[in-house]
């Protein structure tokens, strides 16, 4: 699998739905991943921070993988999150390969802090022999540096790195160490912006050679999502800055007044947007009503940017047309 030409921006990170009496929402859940799906999506990232994975039971865990490897039905990858301790975490590896999943997204390990050798310890232990090809999640206590970065590549089941740390001068050693080491993999290796809307940071991170990245946007309105990755990759420059300054922004701003908004406050605008999901489990809590209306509001404007931007296009192009037919 070629993951440059494979993981284009903006990846799918799908919530996890949960009825009133806290059961899983599969249903839901189905026509969740198949909207992420039909909106553009290059791959869908299930079971993740997004996700819950923390707050699922392992068989909680194993029917919403194998539910998106059903609805996603091959038309792309999904990668499914795996996490805890190093035994834990194997388990969970080995279940997201009998659901069928074509990846995982490594998550960083429960609790105990280490050096970089360390952390490159755990990935070793964790990935072990299986199949599945997989990403490695640097964030919180997993930090990794240029040389345990550069070790990753003699794994073969690692295939990737995803950062959530937001140090740009240390990815780009790391980024430099890997595309300029002379290993057989050095080119082929994927790099992911994965910091908490990560369009805040999508065009540093491509200065550095890491185009990727994901989005939680994704899963409330992703045509707000697909609209800013179109511009960036355009080079559209006045329609990314109104992005940010009418929605993005403010939305980070917005999710940053409480810790766990990153997924509570999503989890609440996909409902406002109609779908079901429900609430959140602890120690997430519930995105105040107030903050909920104001990125309503945001969604709004965003969606405005847009469409102001479709019309002065629309405009223009008819423009083109008439001079040329003179």
């Amino acid at each position: 699998m070629d993951l440059h030409a494979v993981l284009t921006p903006p990846l799918s990170f799908p919530l996890t739905p949960f009825t009133e009496d806290d059961a899983l929402a599969l249903d839901v859940l189905a026509v969740h991943v198949e909207q992420q799906v039909a909106a553009g999506t290059t791959a869908v990232f299930i079971a993740c921070g997004t996700g819950e994975f923390t707050a699922l039971s392992r068989e909680e865990y194993r029917e919403v993988v194998a539910l998106a490897v059903k609805t996603v039905a091959g038309r792309v990858p999904v990668f499914a999150g795996a996490g805890g301790g190093p035994a834990v975490a194997r388990e969970y590896l080995a279940d997201a390969a009998d659901c069928g999943a074509d990846g995982v997204l490594l998550l960083p390990p429960y609790l105990v802090s280490s050096s970089p050798e360390g952390v490159l310890g755990h990935i070793r232990y964790v990935v072990g022999d299986s199949p599945l090809p997989v990403i490695v999640y640097q964030r919180a206590n997993a930090r990794l540096s240029p040389a345990t970065a550069l070790a990753l590549l003699d794994l073969e089941q690692v295939v990737g790195l995803k950062d959530g740390l937001g140090d740009v001068e240390q990815m780009q050693r790391i980024v430099a160490t890997v595309r300029t080491s002379g290993h057989r993999r050095a080119r082929s290796f994927y790099f992911l912006n994965g910091l908490p809307t990560a369009e805040l940071s999508a065009r540093a991170y491509r200065a550095i050679g890491i185009g990727s990245y994901s989005s939680a946007v994704h899963s409330f309105a992703p045509d707000l999502a697909h609209g800013f990755a179109r511009a960036l990759e355009s080079g559209d420059d006045a329609l990314v800055d109104a992005l940010l300054a009418a929605f993005l922004l403010p939305l980070a701003d917005l999710r940053d007044q409480v810790p766990g908004y990153a997924v509570s406050l999503v989890k609440a605008a996909a409902v406002r947007e109609g779908l079901a999901v429900g609430r959140v489990r602890p120690p997430l809590v519930e995105a105040a009503e107030e903050h909920v209306d104001e990125l309503v509001r945001l969604i709004a404007a965003g969606r405005a940017v847009l469409a102001a931007a479709a019309t002065t296009a629309a405009v223009t192009t008819s423009s083109s047309a008439a001079e040329e037919s003179k």
